[in-house]
């Protein structure tokens, strides 16, 4: 049984009643040369799911929910992606798609076992300055992206994973604290504003300030979650120093901003409707003229502008599938990271973890929407799991196998307890047997 009360039937079947919904609107309303074209898109759908559903039947564990929904979402992403100016596979997100499938179940196995977590805390301070020394030296310039041979990976997306772990397996450690000054500090506090701290000079340094919100919504998480730490006892003037130092930094941060920043947040894009403000313009003409139901698969004018499966795809699946879909597609995502909720995380480390996690995807779609929108500055951050990326995608994935760690956590010592136990409750026999 699921969580939410549905059988792993009648969640299968509604699952696969979404995907050939949507289907059936390419078929009536969508825009394909071949009927051949959609007959491949289609069957590409249909054995993604048979395949995520018979590995998530063998593949036993405490819950489906978070699996097939995933699965859900990325059909539709794959659909999406495939219609936009016209219906065609996408081979290559349907190959991020798989791969984020995965990484989901690469990040359940690694990081359900908090124990094991802090034993490898140093290895991933290192796997993040290995990430930062790539973007430093591998990028060519003041850049987030390597391209090599026509392939290009963003390592700033892998970041972001490490980020929330070292957040969430150093918080037991705050009850070893040092003095200095007149504050009793952690050791591994410190440790993680540096590399906050680092993170964000990266961030500056390479012009992507829209990855900024994200990773400033992870350590606010962590930050919220050391502050009700039981045993962290942080004292008064401890948490008034935190704040006026957070709120120095915001302005500082203001002032200091660079001048594209400053132009973006004053920039009036209808004042250059052909040149700056060009695609923030067209995605709200886009999103104007899709309206509730849409133009059609495939029959969108978005398709010919830059970013248009990536920075803006909000506006491009609401141009041709409507506000509609693309509102709900939004709550599919939000309802997934909800159900974590359903099922409180069993310790301190699997809830800092989640709470880090739901924080960068519900930041990361916010900047993505409301850019789209033109309700803030147009900051070109990916939509999770709908946006085509391979980075993000892996990333995104491997997230939700964090949520699913949260989920059914792994606890080494009570099954080691539990052997202790066994031998003990065999020892006795072994001796009489030698003495008769």
């Amino acid at each position: 049984m699921l969580k939410n009360g549905l059988n792993y039937g009648g969640a299968v079947t509604l699952l696969l009643m979404t995907h050939l919904s949507m289907l059936g609107i390419v078929l009536v309303r969508g825009s394909f040369e071949k009927p051949m074209d959609l007959v491949v898109l289609s069957l590409a759908v249909l054995i993604l799911d048979l395949a995520g559903i018979i590995a998530a039947a063998i593949y036993r564990q405490m819950t489906y929910t978070l699996d097939l929904m995933l699965l859900g979402i990325l059909n539709m992403s794959l659909i999406f992606q495939s219609c936009f100016g016209g219906v065609k596979l996408d081979i290559k997100h349907l190959i991020t798609c798989v791969a984020a499938m995965v990484a989901c179940e690469l990040g359940f196995l690694l990081t359900r076992n908090h124990e094991w977590i802090r034993r490898q805390k140093k290895y991933i301070y290192i796997l993040i300055g290995i990430l930062i020394l790539a973007i430093l030296t591998l990028t060519g310039g003041r850049s987030m992206w390597i391209t090599f041979k026509g392939f290009s990976i963003q390592p700033s997306e892998f970041i972001k994973p490490c980020f929330v772990l070292i957040c969430a397996a150093s918080i037991v450690e705050l009850h070893k604290k040092i003095k200095i000054l007149f504050f009793y500090v952690s050791v591994d506090t410190l440790c993680l504003l540096a590399m906050t701290v680092v993170i964000f000079g990266l961030q500056w340094w390479c012009r992507d300030l829209g990855s900024l919100p994200t990773f400033a919504a992870i350590f606010g998480c962590a930050l919220v979650c050391r502050l009700c730490y039981p045993r962290a006892k942080i004292n008064k003037p401890a948490i008034a120093a935190m704040c006026v130092g957070g709120v120095l930094i915001a302005m500082v941060a203001w002032v200091l901003a660079p001048a594209y920043v400053q132009e973006r947040l004053h920039a009036d894009i209808w004042a250059d409707p052909y040149g700056k403000g060009y695609q923030q313009c067209q995605a709200l003409i886009g999103i104007a003229r899709g309206g509730w139901l849409g133009v059609g698969p495939g029959h969108g004018h978005l398709a010919q502008v830059f970013a248009y499966e990536s920075d803006i795809v909000f506006s491009t699946i609401c141009e041709e599938w409507g506000l509609l879909y693309a509102g709900l597609t939004v709550v599919m995502i939000l309802i997934m990271l909800t159900t974590v909720l359903m099922n409180p995380p069993k310790s301190y480390y699997h809830a800092t973890m989640t709470a880090g996690v739901v924080a960068a995807f519900v930041a990361q779609m916010a900047l993505n929407i409301f850019g789209s929108c033109n309700l803030i500055p147009f900051t070109g951050v990916t939509l999770p799991f709908i946006s085509a990326g391979g980075s993000s995608m892996v990333t995104c994935g491997f997230l939700v196998g964090m949520l699913k760690a949260g989920q059914s956590p792994l606890f080494h010592h009570e099954a080691l307890k539990r052997r202790q136990e066994r031998k003990r409750q065999k020892q006795p026999a072994k001796k009489g047997k030698v003495s008769a």
